[in-house]
């Protein structure tokens, strides 16, 4: 396929320059020979080079920039990139056995999500140009990594934007509908056909193990157990986590019973019982705005207390809206935190900033007529890197509070 040529309107190129990856429409005066999906050089008004990317005239981004240098986007290129992005990974196996490979954008090929799941690779293709390249990737990603297995879960609503359909099954190996087990410490079972996301919440890695490290403090000096309110608990990331120290109390809520069942599975997978650990779990089908407002009724209280919603901002005009949302949990959650207790809040709404959410947080704690300090600001792990020049890469943002 011959590439196209993406003029750019002048005075529209400085974010090029500066090295932003998306090129809106508003930003092309001519596209030239741009098939939907196929790769483009950019050129400023006076036809010098600015970049080399991708097209897709059905999205509101429109070009996607793969380099910024005059080079061909060929084998080469792709072998290239894929291997500088797994060997800044280079060690993470010491501590885990799943985690992210490929950050799409921010680790400058956009477009394209790559996680390790012990003997598995699972990839997301979200835009027609890594659609069209993702067996090529799969067979280089076997090539570098060793791992036979790959697997697809394009089933992302970003998609839609580029015309593409859903698309998930293997792509190298021979999936049998399995749960693959990891290990991050504690052991998880991850469904990769069916989970969210890929399977499981990556990005939270080192959020978990902060959380089981206070924990680990708190009993320290601790006479009775420890009490935790796991909301928007998924698999049970956070409570299993916190629980290998044992002398934990759980209540563990989701709206989704299969991610309970889950949940439920790994607390019996790492041996956690009341008998031999002195640890309960409690898991709860509930709506999480329902169910604090009834803690918050029912005067209940805890030592610990974790928010971890989904994304409430798909884009900036339901900024308002999602920051009423995560006002009202967060309120809700001051008014149960013990005196002395812990909050682990966060919001993944890329729309959502980290200014923001700090403010949205303060407002909630002025209102509940409670106390509280920033212990920790908190991201996502660092295989989860965000580009300099790529400020929505972060989108994960939090907060490790103490509460009086």
């Amino acid at each position: 396929m011959a590439e196209g040529v993406v003029r750019i309107k002048r005075g529209r190129e400085k974010p090029i320059v500066k090295r932003h990856p998306w090129v809106f429409s508003g930003a092309i005066a001519h596209a030239e020979d741009a098939a939907d999906g196929g790769l483009v050089t950019l050129v400023d008004h006076k036809n010098r080079f600015l970049a080399r990317g991708y097209w897709n005239s059905k999205s509101q981004i429109q070009a996607r920039i793969m380099s910024w240098r005059d080079e061909p986007i060929d084998e080469g290129w792709w072998r290239k990139m894929l291997a500088r992005a797994i060997d800044s990974r280079a060690g993470l196996e010491a501590g885990a056995d799943a985690y992210r490979l490929v950050n799409a954008e921010n680790d400058f090929i956009p477009g394209l999500i790559v996680d390790r799941y012990a003997d598995w690779l699972v990839l997301q293709a979200l835009t027609r140009y890594i659609d069209q390249q993702k067996e090529r990737i799969a067979e280089l990603l076997r090539e570098l990594t060793g791992i036979e297995n790959v697997y697809e879960r394009s089933d992302v609503d970003a998609r839609t934007k580029e015309g593409l359909a859903p698309a998930v099954g293997a792509l190298r190996g021979q999936f049998l509908a399995e749960l693959v087990e990891i290990s991050e410490g504690a052991r998880f079972q991850v469904d990769i056909e069916r989970g969210h996301k890929t399977g499981f919440y990556l990005d939270q890695r080192e959020n978990r193990r902060t959380l089981a490290e206070l924990v680990g403090d708190c009993l320290e000096t601790a006479d009775d157990d420890l009490t935790l309110l796991n909301m928007f608990c998924y698999t049970g990331g956070f409570a299993v986590s916190a629980g290998r120290y044992g002398r934990v109390r759980s209540i563990n809520v989701d709206s989704s019973y299969a991610a309970l069942e889950l949940a439920e599975a790994n607390f019996e997978r790492n041996g956690y019982d009341s008998t031999k650990h002195g640890e309960t779990a409690e898991f709860m089908q509930a709506d999480a705005f329902d169910y604090l407002r009834h803690c918050v009724d029912e005067a209940m209280a805890f030592d610990v207390v974790v928010l971890d919603p989904p994304k409430f901002a798909r884009h900036k005009g339901q900024t308002q809206r999602a920051a009423r949302g995560y006002k009202d949990l967060n309120l809700s959650a001051f008014k149960v935190v013990k005196e002395g207790g812990y909050l682990m809040t966060f919001s993944c709404s890329g729309a959502i900033s980290r200014d923001l959410f700090q403010k949205i947080v303060f407002s909630a704690l002025a209102d509940s007529g409670r106390e509280g300090q920033i212990l920790r600001r908190l991201s996502a792990a660092a295989d989860h890197p965000v580009a300099l020049t790529f400020p929505e890469g972060e989108y994960l943002k939090g907060l490790l509070l103490r509460v009086f």
